[in-house]
């Protein structure tokens, strides 16, 4: 077998694109979308036609609108391709306000029932910031599940879990080059630093019996995702997956519920003020997610003006 194929022995493969073809050829279980993956795949002539139906179709709506209209009109194509499930950001600009990202939530599903495609085949992303993560917890008391992305750091995994979000999907590659930025080292396997951080929220997750999923996502290189085998799942880039399949090196398991039980973590007590203190005192988290909702802003930002050229 070759890596990919061994690998989905003990973790489910996701797709982290908008591109349909690769999307066909890898046969993820999940797919992911994002702002910036969005923006990059209407600009392929074979999506263009996604995008000038979306504005065509809904010519007298506002520009906001028909962006959550293209961005439905992706999810709803990809689910004809996967069995499981896709996941749709929220607008990153709404990422700390509460009532904000949970009406653009609701009306994201909205959307989706009326393309018939049942809730529990969406997951709604939302940045991990407290206030994503507070309204995280009032859609899922309505069964709209949450994919909370932007993820850097424990505190903001142990929130996530604690407001019961379905599944977070921690930055595996962006913490790995702030650290290699920071220190002027290179590190790999089980020495890189976002690898590392996985483990630890999986470990913490399995050992205090929270039910979120981990979903790995962000990657620099193949040996990122091999070190976290066994992980729930991991979103991989297209490129990757390649990589995977042209390889036969041998993939063994290095995640499980049994080694996380085995740890020494300990329980972390958290309110709002302890969640602010730690993600302050974590450089490296504070920067990424200032920085990973900055480049998602300006990437719908340059989505807006693609709309609104059409429009």
């Amino acid at each position: 077998m070759n890596q990919l194929e061994q690998l989905k022995q003990y973790t489910t493969i996701v797709a982290d694109t908008g591109d349909f073809q690769s999307i066909k050829a890898f046969a993820p279980r999940d797919a992911t979308t994002n702002p910036s993956l969005i923006l990059k795949a209407v600009q392929k002539d074979e999506y263009k036609p996604l995008l000038e139906k979306a504005v065509r179709d809904h010519a007298g709506k506002s520009t906001h609108e028909i962006i959550d209209q293209l961005l439905v009109s992706f999810g709803t194509e990809i689910l004809k391709i996967i069995p499981g499930r896709v996941s749709t950001e929220t607008d990153a600009r709404l990422s700390f306000d509460t009532e904000g990202t949970v009406r653009k939530a609701r009306n994201l599903i909205r959307m989706y029932d009326e393309a018939d495609i049942p809730r529990e085949r969406v997951l709604i992303k939302i940045a991990s910031t407290w206030e994503g993560i507070r309204a995280a917890e009032i859609l899922e008391q309505e069964e709209i599940r949450c994919n909370m992305t932007l993820l850097f750091s424990l505190p903001q995994a142990i929130a996530c879990a604690e407001a019961k979000a379905q599944l977070i999907s921690p930055f595996v590659g962006r913490i790995y080059d702030w650290y290699k930025k920071s220190t002027g080292q290179e590190y790999s396997g089980a020495d890189d630093p976002g690898v590392q951080s996985v483990k630890r929220i999986y470990s913490y997750y399995r050992k205090f019996g929270h039910k979120t999923e981990v979903m790995g996502a962000s990657f620099r290189n193949t040996s990122q995702i091999t070190e976290l085998a066994g992980c729930d799942l991991l979103t991989i880039s297209p490129e990757l997956l390649q990589k995977l399949a042209e390889s036969d090196a041998p993939v063994t398991r290095k995640l499980s519920p049994e080694l996380a039980h085995a740890s020494d973590l300990q329980k972390i007590e958290l309110d709002e003020n302890a969640f602010r203190f730690m993600l302050n005192e974590d450089a490296m988290a504070t920067e990424k997610l200032a920085e990973g909702i900055r480049l998602f802003c300006a990437d719908a930002v340059k989505l807006e003006k693609l709309v609104e050229a059409l429009h």
